[in-house]
């Protein structure tokens, strides 16, 4: 008998918004050739597959996997907030551990009005420098050149679970208006082994910003809502100086789903991404 496989949409009230995942319960029968072809004919993003149940015999913990229609890849949060609501609407509100391809995830779930929410704390954070000659043919990518960055927010390479640049433009008008080739982008990032997205993003207030995240896969050019990259912004804004506290992240609104992830930023530790999730009829 084929696998159930459910559909959620992430980071969203409503089934129209936020970012759509796969969702698999039960796929410890699958091998790797099967979760790759269901994720293709899936046709989102990413769909989570949990390959093991009730690890060392705990019924709220697991093991899962990740694939995007093309490949499977090493964390997404997205998806890994749908499968949480989707273990809680099964099996109740609380604390699952996952055990993913970079390591353990505890998410908290739990009803905040009627709603299913999830909030999951990413492995420690790492930001680096981004190579000038990189920099420059990614911006090339985009029509843009150093010149259009914010001065006081510098492009860096931050990881939380998936490598991101992340880049933060001075223009509305060009966040809003940038295009680019995916076929091009996708090669740039397959030569730099980012798994996750390129992020982009506007300053809106003191604690808000406004993403794009650029995501070629399949018939796929950006992602609507990616907890990865909330989670690495996170990271990037502490490392740059950033007191702890809350900040919100709009995303989706250029493709048609808008998304709301907020992101905790502890002193120190990993990232909390905050989302919630609906199953999509």
């Amino acid at each position: 008998m084929p696998p159930e496989i459910l559909r959620y949409a992430a980071f969203t009230s409503t089934p129209e918004g936020g970012n759509p995942a796969g969702v698999v319960l039960d796929a410890a029968a699958l091998d790797d050739a099967d979760m790759q072809r269901i994720a293709a004919e899936v046709g989102y993003a990413e769909t989570a597959f949990v390959t093991e149940s009730a690890v060392d015999e705990d019924p709220r913990r697991s093991r899962l996997r990740y694939f995007s229609p093309i490949s499977e890849v090493p964390f997404c949060g997205h998806a890994t907030i749908a499968t949480a609501v989707a273990l809680a609407a099964r099996d109740g509100e609380g604390a699952f551990d996952f055990e993913t391809p970079v390591g353990a995830i505890t998410i908290e779930t739990s009803r905040i009005g009627g709603q299913l929410t999830a909030a999951f704390t990413s492995v420690e954070p790492e930001v680096v420098d981004i190579d000038g000659d990189v920099l420059d043919s990614l911006l090339a990518l985009l029509g843009a050149t150093r010149s259009d960055l914010h001065p006081e927010l510098p492009p860096r390479i931050s990881f939380a679970g998936n490598r991101h640049p992340v880049l933060v433009f001075s223009s509305r008008r060009l966040f809003d208006s940038f295009v680019f080739d995916p076929a091009a982008m996708r090669s740039l990032m397959d030569t730099q082994g980012w798994a996750g997205t390129v992020t982009t993003l506007r300053v809106v207030g003191d604690a808000e910003f406004e993403a794009r995240n650029l995501f070629p896969v399949g018939v796929i050019t950006e992602d609507p809502a990616t907890g990865s990259a909330a989670a690495s912004v996170g990271g990037y804004l502490r490392a740059l100086g950033r007191p702890p506290g809350r900040v919100v992240i709009h995303q989706g609104a250029h493709v048609g789903r808008p998304s709301l992830l907020t992101i905790d930023i502890p002193a120190a530790g990993g990232i909390v991404v905050n989302g919630s999730a609906v199953e999509i009829a």
